[in-house]
This record gives C-alpha cells, structure tokens and sequence, in this order.
C-alpha cells in the first residue's frame, strides 16, 4: 500500500489485469522491463480502496523494480503483481486458495516474461499455490526445497546499507550508541531493530499495529506514535512500514541526518531527495536498500552459489550503497539520482541481450 504516491510515466511491456475466475478478486501482472531478463517482483495482497488503487500500485512498484534488480547487478527485469481486496473482506482460507490459483494463471499467461514471489500480505505457502498453475514463481517454502523467507536477506541488505550511511553521515559506521528510528516493525523492520538492539542503538520505533508495542519493551526500544516518529531527534531515521510516507511537511520536519530504509517508495513525490539534500539529510535510495530478499531469490532460484555465497552478495549491498554515494557527491547529485544512473547503465548495456533467462 502506498500514500496516494503520483503514477509513472507508463513505459511497461505489458500489463493483465483481470477478475480472478476463481476469487472473484481484481488481479494485476505488471511488467515493466525483460531488458535484463525475466523480471521479478513480488505477489503484493492488500486492501484498497478501489480497483484502479491496486493498479497504480502494481504500476509504481513493478517500474521499481527495474531500477532495484538492475542496480543490484541481477540479470533480471521488473515486474510486480497485486492482488487487490476490496475494503473490509476478509479471505477465508478456500477463497485466499482460489486468489492465488487466479494469480498463478495470470503469471503463467505472460510465458515466462515474469516471476513472482511473496510479498507484503503474501508467504512462501501462499507461493506454492500458484506453483500449482505455473513453474513461474520463486520463494517456495524450505519444506519443498524451495529458498523460502526472504526477510532475512532483506534485513541484512538494509544493516549494511545502514552501516554505509552511517560512515557518510557520520563518519563511523558504529551502530553502537547511535540514535535510530524505525518506522515499521514487520517481516523486515523487526528483524533489524533486533540486530541494531543487540549491537547497542539507542532505538525509537513505531508501527501501525499497537501489538508491536510489546516488542518495543522487549528490546527495551522508546516507542511513539506513527504521526509523531519523524519528529524524534535520530541519526538515521528508517521507513520500514508503507510507502509515500515522505511527504513535503514531513521531510520538513523531520528531525535526522539521514534517511536508509527498506520501504518502498518512501517519498511521496520524486523532488523529495532534493528536498532532503536541500535541508542536509543524506538519503540512501530505497531501491538500492531493499534489494537483497530480490538478490538471495534471484541467485538462489538459478543456483548461482552457495548460500554463504549469496549471502555475501547481499551484503555487499553496503559497497554499492557507498559507490552510489561517490557518485553523488562526484557529479553534484542527489543519491537518488545517481542510482537511478546507475541503473539506467545497465539497462543501456543489457539492452541487446536476450529477454529470456
């Protein structure tokens, strides 16, 4: 779910949207670019408030994910598929098994042009549902010999992103004493604020959920409101929870020197990373943050090393996040768009390669 985030330009190869024969559900198969290979991008189940909600979501996220698996260095393009609830349904578990039987028709219909993946409101069952309607899809539970939960790789791609921009903003990447907000405690923003407990942050959290509270006393974490988070004094302040959370009002109050987060699409409109630099906040692109639960899938569904291995790759998100500050600072830019330069390289380069992984 985003804040009412502006569309992209539409330049994607192709998009399905169709009423699942099954759920009766609005379902949407977004692909922006096979430049680099078969995209990937996760299965997004969520509520909206309209079916042309749902699309704009699966529109913005898919065109990100171009940007994220090219700037991780993955010969993969970018999609991403949403399966839209109306507001107050709840699926049973026979209706929420038929939602993800249409999803696996939907992708199977684009030939393998795209692969899905869990994602927020999905899991790695829900994954081995649609294996049941096409071989497209990654991220299936351990217990089949799938690569199962990619939280885990996305948290440790955002610890060493946030380890960089702590040597940038500060000089030492040295969580230890440091004051860190984290605005989301799900899959990805709990795993992290553990590890940044452990090593001694001094931590503000929030989540929309009011349960997370208790999880804030057990990492004896300070826990505020959700409209009220950006306004804690923070060395970094870490969107984890939904995206467009970035708005003009609040990046003008916002009270910290740095921005690293695995949100989507955190700022509410582009201009936002100026608005950031403007006002001297250092900001780390979300795309380049969040990459590594797309990384370990990628790498682990075509057997490109070990595990270790790959969890090497994802850590190694820190050194591109670092090579991205270079540049910024080398041609007078924002972060941003020194990340979307890198990016749009590799899609320069890999523009005569075949589409098909």
């Amino acid at each position: 779910m985003t804040n009412a985030l502006p569309l992209p330009d539409f330049a994607h190869e192709r998009v399905e949207a169709v009423t699942g024969r099954r759920s009766g559900l609005f379902i949407a198969v977004a692909l922006h670019s096979s430049v680099l290979g078969s995209a990937l991008g996760g299965a997004r189940l969520w509520t909206y408030p309209r079916w042309d909600d749902a699309l704009g979501d699966a529109l913005r996220l898919s065109a990100a994910m171009t940007l994220k698996n090219a700037a991780a260095g993955l010969d993969a393009g970018g999609g991403k598929s949403v399966i839209g609830l109306p507001e107050g349904t709840v699926l049973d578990a026979d209706r929420r098994r038929a939602a993800f039987l249409d999803l696996g028709d939907a992708v199977e219909s684009l030939g393998g042009l795209y692969r899905t993946a869990e994602d927020v409101g999905s899991t790695t069952e829900d994954m081995l549902v649609v294996s049941e309607r096409t071989a497209h899809v990654v991220g299936l539970p351990d217990a089949v010999g799938g690569s199962g939960e990619p939280a885990g790789p996305t948290s440790l791609g955002v610890y060493a992103s946030l380890v960089a921009t702590l040597e940038r903003a500060t000089g030492s990447g040295d969580v230890s004493g440091r004051r860190i907000t984290v605005a989301g405690l799900g899959q990805v923003g709990g795993r992290l604020a553990a590890r940044l407990a452990t090593e001694g942050a001094v931590l503000t959290v929030t989540d929309v959920n009011p349960a997370k509270r208790a999880l804030a006393a057990e990492l004896g974490a300070a826990w505020v409101e959700p409209g009220e988070v950006h306004l804690v004094p923070a060395d970094v302040f870490v969107p984890a929870g939904i995206g467009g959370v970035l708005s003009d009002g609040v990046i003008d109050a916002l009270d910290a020197r740095a921005v690293c987060g695995p949100a989507n699409n955190p700022l509410a409109d582009r201009s936002g990373a100026d608005r950031l630099a403007a006002r001297g906040v250092l900001y780390a692109p979300d795309f380049v943050v969040n990459a590594g639960g797309v990384i370990y899938l990628d790498l682990v569904a075509k057997r490109l090393g070990s595990r270790d291995e790959i969890m090497g790759r994802v850590a190694g998100i820190g050194d591109t996040l670092r090579r991205v500050f270079d540049e910024a600072e080398s041609r007078g830019v924002t972060p941003l768009a020194a990340a979307e330069g890198l990016a749009a390289e590799r899609l320069r380069v890999g523009a005569a390669s075949d589409a098909l992984v």
